[in-house]
């Protein structure tokens, strides 16, 4: 399933990873997503909080409906972090 299917735009998505580039945005990422589950990712408030928490170290800010994107793409992948297969399929949609 694709991203732009959920209306985040691919220019978006550009902008982050080039940020994700700079190690030091990239340790602040890690230590807001450290410790996640798939339970947390499948919880709207706290993916509403992650997102809110990672547009903040990205300074990207993000409108309501961006935000509610956002969470919609991420609970409809079921995301299990503990599941390489799962990560692999993220890696390859974004890369």
């Amino acid at each position: 399933m694709s991203y732009t299917k959920f209306g985040i735009r691919p220019e978006f998505v550009e902008r982050v990873k080039v940020k994700m580039k700079n190690p030091v945005v990239k340790e602040r990422i890690k230590q807001v997503v450290n410790g996640l589950t798939k339970y947390d990712l499948q919880d709207r408030v706290k993916v509403r909080r992650i997102v809110r928490q990672a547009s903040s170290v990205l300074n990207e800010p993000l409108n309501e409906v961006q935000e509610e994107q956002i969470i919609a793409f991420v609970l409809a992948q079921k995301i299990d972090p503990n599941n390489t297969l799962h990560l692999l399929k993220l890696w390859a949609m974004f890369r």
